[in-house]
């Protein structure tokens, strides 16, 4: 069987927590940020985990087993 291949995409925006967990960015950061408040932009610059409904899509991705 030939080898799986990670969606390359996937390894740019994702990285693994030392507990296994999927981290992410929040999207709406990139423009058009004259209307979002400072608090609103500040809270996007943070990173965040993968929701647990879309762990396994993610992990298909990257050809994690």
């Amino acid at each position: 069987m030939p080898k799986m291949k990670t969606i390359s995409g996937a390894k740019k925006r994702f990285k693994f927590t030392s507990s296994g967990k999927i981290k992410r960015k929040h999207a709406f950061k990139s423009h058009i940020l004259t209307k979002k408040s400072t608090k609103r932009k500040r809270n996007l610059t943070k990173s965040t985990t993968v929701h647990k409904a879309d762990e396994r899509n993610i992990k298909k991705a990257l050809a994690v087993k």
